[in-house]
Protein backbone atom coordinates (compact mmCIF):
# COMPACT_ATOMS: atom_id res chain seq x y z
CA UNK A 1 0.00 0.00 0.00
CA UNK A 2 1.37 3.37 -1.02
CA UNK A 3 1.55 6.30 1.41
CA UNK A 4 -0.42 8.46 -1.02
CA UNK A 5 -3.58 9.72 0.69
CA UNK A 6 -6.58 9.50 -1.61
CA UNK A 7 -9.17 10.51 1.00
CA UNK A 8 -8.41 13.00 3.80
CA UNK A 9 -11.10 13.83 6.36
CA UNK A 10 -10.77 16.10 9.39
CA UNK A 11 -13.67 16.78 11.77
CA UNK A 12 -16.19 16.38 8.95
CA UNK A 13 -19.68 17.18 10.22
CA UNK A 14 -23.17 17.21 8.72
CA UNK A 15 -26.18 18.62 10.54
CA UNK A 16 -29.83 18.67 9.56
CA UNK A 17 -31.32 21.32 11.80
CA UNK A 18 -30.63 20.22 15.38
CA UNK A 19 -29.77 16.66 14.29
CA UNK A 20 -26.08 15.81 13.80
CA UNK A 21 -25.93 12.95 11.28
CA UNK A 22 -22.11 12.91 11.04
CA UNK A 23 -20.25 14.19 14.07
CA UNK A 24 -16.63 15.39 13.62
CA UNK A 25 -15.24 12.28 11.88
CA UNK A 26 -11.57 12.13 10.91
CA UNK A 27 -9.66 9.51 8.90
CA UNK A 28 -7.36 8.96 5.91
CA UNK A 29 -7.59 6.36 3.15
CA UNK A 30 -4.56 5.45 1.06
CA UNK A 31 -3.98 4.52 -2.56
CA UNK A 32 -4.73 0.87 -3.26
CA UNK A 33 -6.32 0.35 0.16
CA UNK A 34 -9.54 -1.56 0.72
CA UNK A 35 -11.25 0.51 3.41
CA UNK A 36 -14.37 -0.84 5.11
CA UNK A 37 -16.83 1.80 6.32
CA UNK A 38 -19.20 0.06 8.71
CA UNK A 39 -21.93 0.99 11.13
CA UNK A 40 -25.37 0.05 12.33
CA UNK A 41 -28.49 1.48 10.70
CA UNK A 42 -28.67 5.20 11.39
CA UNK A 43 -24.96 5.48 12.19
CA UNK A 44 -24.35 8.11 9.48
CA UNK A 45 -22.50 6.01 6.89
CA UNK A 46 -24.64 7.03 3.93
CA UNK A 47 -24.53 10.72 4.84
CA UNK A 48 -20.74 10.61 5.17
CA UNK A 49 -20.38 8.80 1.84
CA UNK A 50 -22.59 11.36 0.09
CA UNK A 51 -20.30 14.15 1.29
CA UNK A 52 -17.23 12.31 0.05
CA UNK A 53 -18.84 11.69 -3.33
CA UNK A 54 -19.58 15.39 -3.82
CA UNK A 55 -23.34 14.91 -3.44
CA UNK A 56 -23.80 16.77 -0.15
CA UNK A 57 -22.00 19.80 1.27
CA UNK A 58 -20.66 19.36 4.82
CA UNK A 59 -21.77 21.65 7.62
CA UNK A 60 -18.21 21.97 8.88
CA UNK A 61 -14.83 20.27 8.89
CA UNK A 62 -12.44 19.48 6.04
CA UNK A 63 -12.37 16.81 3.37
CA UNK A 64 -10.48 15.96 0.20
CA UNK A 65 -11.11 13.12 -2.24
CA UNK A 66 -8.56 12.41 -4.99
CA UNK A 67 -7.00 15.76 -4.13
CA UNK A 68 -10.24 17.75 -4.56
CA UNK A 69 -12.02 19.73 -1.87
CA UNK A 70 -15.49 18.51 -0.85
CA UNK A 71 -16.77 22.11 -0.58
CA UNK A 72 -15.44 23.79 -3.71
CA UNK A 73 -14.65 20.98 -6.16
CA UNK A 74 -17.58 18.58 -6.00
CA UNK A 75 -17.77 18.23 -9.80
CA UNK A 76 -14.07 17.35 -9.98
CA UNK A 77 -14.62 14.70 -7.32
CA UNK A 78 -17.48 13.16 -9.32
CA UNK A 79 -15.26 12.91 -12.42
CA UNK A 80 -12.46 11.19 -10.51
CA UNK A 81 -14.39 8.55 -8.58
CA UNK A 82 -16.45 5.49 -9.41
CA UNK A 83 -19.64 4.59 -7.59
CA UNK A 84 -21.69 1.42 -7.28
CA UNK A 85 -24.63 0.68 -5.02
CA UNK A 86 -26.68 -2.36 -4.11
CA UNK A 87 -29.47 -0.99 -6.30
CA UNK A 88 -28.56 -1.97 -9.84
CA UNK A 89 -28.09 1.27 -11.77
CA UNK A 90 -27.49 0.22 -15.39
CA UNK A 91 -30.19 0.36 -18.07
CA UNK A 92 -31.79 -3.05 -18.40
CA UNK A 93 -33.37 -2.26 -21.76
CA UNK A 94 -29.97 -1.57 -23.35
CA UNK A 95 -27.31 -4.04 -24.46
CA UNK A 96 -24.21 -4.59 -22.35
CA UNK A 97 -22.00 -2.78 -24.87
CA UNK A 98 -24.38 0.19 -25.13
CA UNK A 99 -24.49 0.58 -21.34
CA UNK A 100 -20.72 0.58 -21.12
CA UNK A 101 -20.40 3.02 -24.00
CA UNK A 102 -22.96 5.36 -22.44
CA UNK A 103 -21.33 5.46 -19.02
CA UNK A 104 -17.83 5.73 -20.47
CA UNK A 105 -18.98 8.91 -22.20
CA UNK A 106 -20.60 10.24 -19.01
CA UNK A 107 -17.37 9.60 -17.10
CA UNK A 108 -15.37 11.46 -19.73
CA UNK A 109 -13.43 8.63 -21.37
CA UNK A 110 -12.06 9.95 -24.71
CA UNK A 111 -14.37 8.77 -27.51
CA UNK A 112 -11.59 7.08 -29.48
CA UNK A 113 -10.56 5.00 -26.45
CA UNK A 114 -14.03 3.73 -25.53
CA UNK A 115 -14.31 0.63 -27.81
CA UNK A 116 -10.86 -0.68 -26.82
CA UNK A 117 -11.49 -0.10 -23.11
CA UNK A 118 -14.83 -1.89 -23.28
CA UNK A 119 -13.35 -4.89 -25.11
CA UNK A 120 -10.43 -5.06 -22.67
CA UNK A 121 -12.73 -4.94 -19.64
CA UNK A 122 -15.16 -7.55 -21.00
CA UNK A 123 -12.31 -9.89 -21.87
CA UNK A 124 -10.77 -9.51 -18.41
CA UNK A 125 -14.12 -10.32 -16.79
CA UNK A 126 -14.81 -13.23 -19.12
CA UNK A 127 -17.96 -11.52 -20.36
CA UNK A 128 -17.06 -10.97 -24.02
CA UNK A 129 -19.72 -13.43 -25.17
CA UNK A 130 -22.52 -11.32 -23.66
CA UNK A 131 -21.39 -8.06 -25.25
CA UNK A 132 -24.60 -7.69 -27.25
CA UNK A 133 -27.04 -9.20 -24.76
CA UNK A 134 -29.70 -7.05 -23.14
CA UNK A 135 -28.69 -6.28 -19.57
CA UNK A 136 -32.15 -7.23 -18.31
CA UNK A 137 -31.56 -10.81 -19.46
CA UNK A 138 -28.45 -11.31 -17.30
CA UNK A 139 -28.32 -13.09 -13.91
CA UNK A 140 -27.87 -10.79 -10.90
CA UNK A 141 -24.27 -11.87 -10.35
CA UNK A 142 -23.31 -10.91 -13.91
CA UNK A 143 -25.13 -7.61 -13.55
CA UNK A 144 -23.09 -6.81 -10.43
CA UNK A 145 -19.84 -7.66 -12.19
CA UNK A 146 -20.90 -5.48 -15.10
CA UNK A 147 -21.84 -2.57 -12.81
CA UNK A 148 -18.43 -2.80 -11.14
CA UNK A 149 -16.65 -2.81 -14.50
CA UNK A 150 -18.59 0.29 -15.59
CA UNK A 151 -17.65 2.07 -12.34
CA UNK A 152 -13.92 1.61 -13.02
CA UNK A 153 -13.97 1.97 -16.81
CA UNK A 154 -12.69 5.56 -16.59
CA UNK A 155 -9.83 4.41 -14.30
CA UNK A 156 -10.77 6.44 -11.21
CA UNK A 157 -8.46 6.87 -8.24
CA UNK A 158 -11.15 5.69 -5.84
CA UNK A 159 -14.37 3.72 -6.12
CA UNK A 160 -17.19 3.90 -3.58
CA UNK A 161 -19.10 0.64 -3.13
CA UNK A 162 -22.34 0.99 -1.15
CA UNK A 163 -23.33 -2.53 -0.06
CA UNK A 164 -22.49 -3.85 -3.54
CA UNK A 165 -23.05 -7.56 -2.79
CA UNK A 166 -26.46 -7.32 -1.15
CA UNK A 167 -28.79 -10.02 -2.36
CA UNK A 168 -26.25 -12.16 -4.22
CA UNK A 169 -25.24 -15.70 -3.34
CA UNK A 170 -21.98 -16.51 -1.46
CA UNK A 171 -20.21 -17.80 -4.58
CA UNK A 172 -20.97 -14.61 -6.49
CA UNK A 173 -19.84 -12.54 -3.51
CA UNK A 174 -16.47 -14.33 -3.54
CA UNK A 175 -16.08 -13.64 -7.26
CA UNK A 176 -16.97 -10.01 -6.71
CA UNK A 177 -14.32 -9.67 -4.03
CA UNK A 178 -11.75 -11.13 -6.41
CA UNK A 179 -12.57 -8.19 -8.70
CA UNK A 180 -12.13 -5.80 -5.78
CA UNK A 181 -8.70 -7.25 -4.98
CA UNK A 182 -7.66 -6.98 -8.63
CA UNK A 183 -8.72 -3.33 -8.76
CA UNK A 184 -6.86 -2.57 -5.52
CA UNK A 185 -3.75 -4.33 -6.84
CA UNK A 186 -3.97 -1.99 -9.81
CA UNK A 187 -3.84 1.04 -7.49
CA UNK A 188 -7.55 1.86 -7.22
CA UNK A 189 -8.68 2.71 -3.70
CA UNK A 190 -11.77 0.82 -2.55
CA UNK A 191 -14.16 2.49 -0.08
CA UNK A 192 -16.83 -0.08 0.77
CA UNK A 193 -19.83 -0.38 3.06
CA UNK A 194 -21.25 -3.82 3.78
CA UNK A 195 -23.58 -5.59 6.18
CA UNK A 196 -21.65 -8.85 5.73
CA UNK A 197 -19.09 -9.05 8.51
CA UNK A 198 -17.14 -11.79 6.73
CA UNK A 199 -16.46 -9.17 4.04
CA UNK A 200 -15.08 -6.82 6.69
CA UNK A 201 -12.36 -9.42 7.21
CA UNK A 202 -11.21 -8.83 3.59
CA UNK A 203 -10.50 -5.12 4.17
CA UNK A 204 -7.08 -3.66 4.94
CA UNK A 205 -8.66 -1.43 7.57
CA UNK A 206 -12.15 -0.99 8.95
CA UNK A 207 -13.85 1.98 10.59
CA UNK A 208 -17.01 1.59 12.66
CA UNK A 209 -19.53 4.38 13.19
CA UNK A 210 -21.98 4.69 16.06
CA UNK A 211 -24.41 7.61 16.29
CA UNK A 212 -22.47 9.70 13.79
CA UNK A 213 -19.02 9.16 15.35
CA UNK A 214 -16.20 6.81 14.39
CA UNK A 215 -15.58 4.76 17.52
CA UNK A 216 -13.08 2.23 16.12
CA UNK A 217 -10.63 2.24 13.20
CA UNK A 218 -7.92 -0.35 12.58
CA UNK A 219 -7.14 -3.54 10.70
CA UNK A 220 -9.55 -6.44 11.29
CA UNK A 221 -6.73 -8.34 12.99
CA UNK A 222 -5.99 -5.50 15.41
CA UNK A 223 -9.66 -4.81 16.13
CA UNK A 224 -10.30 -8.44 17.02
CA UNK A 225 -7.20 -8.54 19.21
CA UNK A 226 -8.06 -5.24 20.88
CA UNK A 227 -11.53 -6.39 21.86
CA UNK A 228 -10.41 -9.93 22.65
CA UNK A 229 -12.83 -11.42 20.11
CA UNK A 230 -12.42 -13.97 17.32
CA UNK A 231 -14.51 -12.46 14.51
CA UNK A 232 -15.46 -9.09 13.06
CA UNK A 233 -19.10 -10.04 13.54
CA UNK A 234 -18.51 -10.21 17.30
CA UNK A 235 -16.64 -6.89 17.24
CA UNK A 236 -19.45 -5.24 15.29
CA UNK A 237 -22.14 -6.61 17.61
CA UNK A 238 -20.27 -5.34 20.66
CA UNK A 239 -19.74 -1.86 19.23
CA UNK A 240 -23.20 -1.50 17.69
CA UNK A 241 -24.81 -2.48 20.97
CA UNK A 242 -24.07 1.01 22.24
CA UNK A 243 -25.99 2.78 19.45
CA UNK A 244 -28.76 5.09 20.62
CA UNK A 245 -30.37 5.78 17.26
CA UNK A 246 -31.50 3.72 14.27
CA UNK A 247 -32.97 4.41 10.86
Amino acid sequence: MADDKVIEVRNLTKKFGDFTAVDHVSFDVFQGEIFGFLGANGAGKTTAMRMLCGLSIPTSGEGKVAGYDVYRQAEDIKRNIGYMSQRFSLYEDLRVYDNMKLFAGIYGVPRKEIPARIDEMLQRLGLSEIKYKMVGELPLGWKQRLAFSVAILHRPRVIFLDEPTGGVDPSTRRQFWEMIYEAADGGITIFVTTHYMDEAEYCNRVSMMVDGKIVALDSPKNLKAGYGLSSMSQVFDLIARGALRSE
